[in-house]
């Protein structure tokens, strides 16, 4: 029995061990006094009280010991239980400042559950995140990135673990087995296919951590789009594919860039989704469910079939059992 404590004591943090001692002379000495002075520490409490004002050098003068044996008594306190306080609240902030530094470095486990998980930093990461945290129920994230040294968020927003993201080491601290989504920004510093080969194989770690998660994957060169839906992406953004359709429109139509940009922001109040078809919809054609969905202040435009999306198609056109809706719901 006696082992067992000794082993969990010896194994115990630092800060812990140095309390423990402290509390035992304290205890010790108090109890001590009490038995060598019984009128002046009329009970254990006393004594122990006696013996906390010492060793914290804050000195009321309430209790003072009378006798030879009682002051000597005292000034092994001070020597010895002084060390101890001392001792304990100085490895006390030291652990206070490492935790900080630790947390700052990217260096500290994400213990918490269902958070989303960012690769990489840039100006598109940084504007989704600074995006998420002005929603009205803003999401607990992680972000890993392998070049930035600190946290770019001090302020605690963001969770940030240092460290490249096809590691297992990198993933556990970022507790990925429990994260809800991950979103897999592409690096733009590297080429556009050594990006995406980095972008896939992060992807296939984080799947392997768990097959569940939903991950949205950022991939820049086409060629690389069937890969990463074969390594397990639910959803490929082709960032240089949509920024050439907006510039296409844009050549046509002015101001075209700023209009899509409004439409997909979920901060106006507009949010571009997928719904299923309802079984009693299947029956209405186009206008029809159009003129429905409206009495709920959700907008249809389109009809998605397979990979296949129709914007605005014929009015008269009805739907499958597999088709989806796009529509724009506030």
């Amino acid at each position: 029995m006696l082992q067992q404590i000794y082993y969990k004591y010896v194994e115990a943090p630092l800060v812990v061990r140095i309390l423990g001692m402290a509390v035992f002379f304290i205890t010790l000495f108090g109890a001590a006094v009490h038995f060598i002075e019984p009128q002046t520490f009329p009970t254990i409490f006393e004594g122990i009280w006696w013996a906390v004002v010492t060793a914290s050098t804050v000195g009321f003068g309430d209790y003072a010991p009378k006798t030879v044996a009682g002051r000597v008594l005292g000034i092994g306190l001070i020597f010895i239980g002084a060390g101890f306080l001392s001792a304990y609240f100085i490895n006390l902030a030291a652990a206070a400042v490492t935790s900080q530094n630790t947390l700052r470095e990217g260096k500290a486990v994400y213990a918490h559950k269902n958070h989303l998980v960012i690769v990489g930093w840039n100006e598109r990461s940084k504007e989704i995140i600074d995006r998420l945290q002005e929603m009205p129920v803003p999401r607990h994230i992680v972000l890993i990135d392998d070049s930035l040294r600190e946290n770019p968020y001090p302020e605690k927003v963001v969770h940030f673990i240092q460290g490249a993201p096809y590691k297992d080491e990198t993933l556990k601290k970022a507790n990925v087995k429990d994260a809800a989504t991950a979103l897999i920004t592409s690096d733009q510093n590297k080429n556009e296919v050594y990006a995406d080969m980095n972008a896939i194989l992060t992807l296939v770690a984080m799947k392997g951590c768990q097959p569940s998660l939903y991950c949205v994957v950022e991939i820049l060169t086409t060629d690389q789009v069937i890969n990463a839906k074969r390594a397990g992406a639910d959803e490929v953004i082709e960032t240089n594919r949509h920024a050439s359709s907006i510039m296409l429109n844009s050549l046509y139509f002015d101001g075209i860039s700023h209009t899509i940009t409004h439409l997909l922001d979920p901060l106006n109040g507009g949010h571009l989704k997928v719904m299923s078809v309802k079984e009693e919809w299947k029956q209405l054609s186009f206008r029809e469910l159009a003129s429905l969905l409206l009495q709920d202040r959700i907008l249809l435009i389109g009809i998605k079939q397979g990979e296949k999306a129709s914007i605005n198609p014929p009015l008269d056109t009805t739907f499958n059992s597999n088709d989806e809706l796009l529509v724009i719901k506030h």
